[in-house]
């Protein structure tokens, strides 16, 4: 998956000075930053909708659709795609697992030691979401 998000961030950055009227990358980047993290907000709303309506054709089309966004906004910040694996990475040593970092520093473990066993990473693959009545 890095390989096609590190693809797209490329595209991005070659399509970001090309004609607004033509490419939907350069009118992004002409309108700013705002903009792009507006773009990106409502895609990131349609995937939950999608995902709570049980879509899942939908999430997928959806997601990628944010995927775009959030590339065009890394790359209008100057966050390029290996910086975004790098920080995944230090979680996944500093908790076991690549997952969201505590809000507070009093609940952020210590770095784990080599010598203690981390949590595992667990994929959740194949689970559907239910509609709640």
């Amino acid at each position: 998956m890095s390989d096609s998000i590190e693809r797209l961030y490329l595209a991005v950055l070659a399509a970001r000075h090309l004609d607004p009227a033509t490419s939907r990358t350069a009118k992004l980047f002409q309108h700013g930053p705002s903009k792009m993290a507006k773009k990106l907000a409502e895609e990131a709303i349609e995937v939950v909708i999608d995902a709570v309506n049980g879509d899942a054709q939908a999430v997928v089309r959806e997601s990628a659709d944010l995927l775009y966004n959030l590339t065009v906004l890394w790359a209008a910040a100057g966050v390029r795609p290996e910086d975004v694996w790098r920080e995944m990475e230090r979680r996944e040593h500093m908790l076991g697992i690549a997952e969201k970092l505590p809000k507070s520093a009093m609940k952020l473990p210590k770095a784990v030691s080599p010598r203690v066993a981390r949590r595992p990473i667990v994929a959740l693959e194949g689970r559907s979401l239910r509609k709640r009545h």
